[in-house]
């Protein structure tokens, strides 16, 4: 599902939204996730799952062309583990 979809979704069960606000209200809430990620907080949404960031080490690579060791350095991936509620929808053992 794309973001444009989501946002239809949300606009078709909720006809009492205007569709701008509800493109305002998914933009808001991804901003907000992604600002609290940057700023190194971890983001949980009870039932849903949790988001935070891991440390990848700087390391020395190769060059898959020339296999000459390349260096590629630290940075910050996002990370997600789902929730309860969420792998118990995906299995098929939710209420």
């Amino acid at each position: 599902m794309t973001r444009s979809e989501l946002i239809k979704r949300i606009a078709e069960r909720n006809p009492e939204l205007a569709y701008g606000d509800v493109v305002k209200l998914v933009t808001t809430f991804f901003e907000e996730i992604s600002e609290a990620l940057a700023d190194g907080n971890r983001v949980e949404l009870r039932g849903f799952g949790a988001f935070w960031t891991k440390e990848r080490q700087a390391r020395t690579g190769r060059n898959p062309a020339t296999g000459a060791p390349v260096s590629v350095e630290a940075k910050l991936l996002p990370a997600f583990k789902a929730g309860k509620r969420l792998r118990e929808r995906l299995n098929g053992e939710a209420e």
